[in-house]
């Protein structure tokens, strides 16, 4: 900043504190800034066997194997991990990721899961309350049991915090080890019809519904993306 590199409409400054109006012209070394990118949104619909990371030590396939060429940087919000399938919702925001990834945020988010084992509704009743497992405690989970097949049954898992693995966990901890885990939705955003690696942008109409206000806090409070593909972060399932 003191060496004159950067300036704002052609007059170096010198102070970190001056203050850029949205209609000023900032330049370092000569060169204009990157235009600020619109927020966006996709869902996609993501099948098991895929890492929910940008690469893998094992060779593994990940997310951004199957992902169009045309879309652009994208980071996943939350994560679904490898044997789980379903929603994952993509956008080039980091303000956004971190908003929507946040506990505060109060979503929820919704699973088809199906269990080996003969089914208890009172078992399930019980998560109402929330449960500790092996020193971690999970918030309230409202589980119901849809239908009862044989050795196994599926039930419809909604929570709102998303931990790392929090399905699979309580299930298990309950004697009903999972063997498959959709997710059918993010709060308002859902799977619905959407094909196998299918994915499909949420438009900015939807956007504005959705998160109102929030949306417009997030414009220009991340820095544009840089190049490449990230790691992903945030729960998993």
């Amino acid at each position: 900043m003191t060496q004159g590199r950067v300036a704002v409409d052609g007059r170096p400054i010198d102070s970190p504190a001056f203050n850029v109006r949205p209609d000023q012209r900032v330049t370092v070394d000569g060169e204009a800034l990157p235009a600020l990118q619109p927020v966006r949104l996709w869902r996609y619909h993501k099948p098991a066997g895929l890492l929910t990371t940008a690469s893998d030590p094992q060779g593994r396939p990940t997310l951004y194997d199957r992902l169009p060429p045309s879309l652009p940087r994208v980071m996943p919000i939350g994560r679904l991990d490898l044997n789980s399938e379903g929603l994952l919702l993509l956008t080039n925001d980091g303000g956004l990721k971190r908003q929507l990834e946040l506990p505060a945020t109060g979503w929820v988010r919704r699973y088809r899961v199906r269990v080996h084992g003969q089914v208890d509704a009172k078992a399930l009743q019980s998560l109402t309350g929330g449960v500790t497992i092996d020193g971690v405690t999970y918030g309230a989970i409202d589980a119901r049991l849809d239908e009862q097949r044989g050795a196994n049954a599926w039930l419809t898992v909604s929570l709102r915090e998303g931990k790392n693995r929090e399905v699979r966990r309580v299930c298990e901890y309950l004697g009903y080890p999972v063997n498959r885990l959709i997710r059918l939705a993010y709060g308002p955003f859902q799977l619905g019809s959407l094909a196998r690696d299918g994915v499909e942008e949420v438009t900015g109409k939807v956007l504005r519904e959705q998160l109102g206000a929030k949306l417009g806090a997030l414009v220009g409070a991340a820095p544009p993306a840089r190049e490449g593909r990230p790691r992903a972060s945030g729960g998993t399932v």
